[in-house]
């Protein structure tokens, strides 16, 4: 058994091992194969977190504080996996269903159920909160270059977009998601050099 988490991120629980599944994602971008020295700058730490049973982690320096699911507001004419707006001690920040941003059929929230609440650089460095619901959150793992692999291409020269890489722990395999990818409400975010994690 695991255990649920929540408080902010320098707290650690143990995490559950996952066996290797195959991540899908419906966003998709031109394929480069990511040098040695990309995967490098990748290595750090990272919060990870369960969509089922698939394995998922964000650099824990875009990762602002962990809460319980809490009552959302709807917002009109936004899209599926926007579910609406939260009141974060006075900000009023977006949420988003991180399995429908991924493409992943949508779970009902349960006991363990939790809001990530990142924040990412925007326009003019100015900077981006919003919360992505997850099934539930794991711990915080430090992931080294050895660990690390080029997102898997998918037959067409493409990767999927938002993925920077495979990291391979234990028995388990874990999707390292680009954070700045994942608050764009288009999936059109672009940087010029992948984030990089706490060492």
């Amino acid at each position: 058994m695991w255990t649920p988490w929540f408080g902010p991120w320098e707290q650690t629980q143990p995490g559950l091992g996952i066996e290797e599944v195959l991540i899908r994602h419906p966003l998709f971008m031109t394929a480069t194969e990511l040098s040695a020295n990309t995967l490098a700058k990748l290595a750090g730490k990272y919060l990870t977190f369960r969509l089922g049973n698939e394995g998922y982690a964000i650099p824990v320096l875009d990762v602002r504080e962990i809460i319980r699911h809490t009552d959302i507001t709807p917002v009109p004419h936004m899209p599926t996996h926007v579910k609406g707006v939260i009141n974060l001690r006075g900000k009023i920040i977006p949420v988003t269903d991180l399995r429908l941003r991924l493409g992943l059929p949508e779970a009902p929230v349960t006991d363990v159920t939790c809001v990530i609440v990142v924040q990412v650089p925007g326009v003019n460095q100015q900077p981006i909160l919003m919360g992505l619901i997850v099934d539930a959150v794991e711990a915080v793992v430090q992931i080294h270059t050895r660990d690390l692999e080029p997102p898997p291409e998918l037959g067409t020269g493409c990767v999927t977009a938002g993925l920077l890489a495979m990291a391979k722990l234990d028995r388990r395999v874990l999707a390292l998601l680009d954070t700045r990818t994942l608050v764009s409400l288009d999936g059109a975010y672009s940087t010029s050099s992948p984030p990089t994690p706490e060492h």
